[in-house]
């Protein structure tokens, strides 16, 4: 069994029998147990009440988060004329249609996310089995499907977050840095439990969320008190 480092034994110990905390303990104990060397990313851990291989317990969307999440988001996106013109002034890091589509199945993927106009998405759906896996697929559900691409690459580089449940009913995110003020983070923690919470599937029964849990990007997890969740 490897020796645990100085920094993760001191980071266990600070947490050692803290649970079901408030979103603003769970964010102070967070900030002054980090201790990477680089400026780590609040993560969100959000169990849920649902069977994703049904369709109607299917959860995801897209949150907004008041103070962004700190990374810088490259966007794609495929559109053609005056549509692809208006990406490029809105700071599309890369437009294109089959000279895209080309790139993207030669294996070279340098974005994070993807936006198509509707008219696009015949030459996109061929890149399923590429970019869907990785989370990428363009969808009229979370706003990458859409003739408004501006506010879409606006709004993919101005913080927002899409979510999807996992095959266990679990929901991940990055929803800021550890930089952030405390305020900042429990704003975004918020943000992104009331987003999940209104997206509860009709097929939900029972307890839809049982757990929400947050840690730093190399540190350990705290439970919250789901009463202090709500804004």
């Amino acid at each position: 069994m490897a020796k645990l480092g100085k920094r993760t034994v001191a980071a266990r110990a600070a947490f050692d029998g803290k649970t079901n905390l408030s979103v603003e303990e769970a964010v102070k104990l967070i900030k002054t147990s980090a201790s990477a060397k680089f400026d780590e990313t609040l993560e969100i851990a959000m169990n849920l009440g649902v069977d994703p291989r049904y369709a109607d317990q299917m959860v995801r969307g897209v949150v907004q988060l008041p103070n962004g999440t700190g990374k810088t988001v490259r966007v794609a996106v495929f559109a053609r004329g005056a549509k692809a013109d208006e990406a490029k002034e809105a700071g599309a890091d890369i437009v294109g249609a089959e000279d895209l589509m080309e790139t993207i199945q030669s294996g070279k993927i340098e974005f994070d996310r993807c936006i198509a106009t509707p008219d696009m998405m015949p030459l996109v759906g061929r890149l399923g089995k590429i970019l869907g896996p990785r989370n990428l697929m363009p969808n009229p559900k979370v706003g990458t499907v859409t003739m408004d691409v501006a506010n879409a690459v606006k709004a993919a580089k101005g913080g927002e977050v899409q979510f999807k449940v996992e095959k266990a009913g679990v929901i991940h995110g990055g929803i800021g840095k550890v930089s952030f003020t405390e305020e900042a983070l429990a704003q975004n923690v918020r943000a992104f439990v009331e987003a999940v919470s209104k997206a509860k599937p009709t097929g939900a029964k029972g307890t839809y969320v049982k757990k929400v849990s947050l840690s730093s990007t190399m540190g350990p997890g705290v439970t919250l008190d789901l009463t202090t969740t709500a804004n």
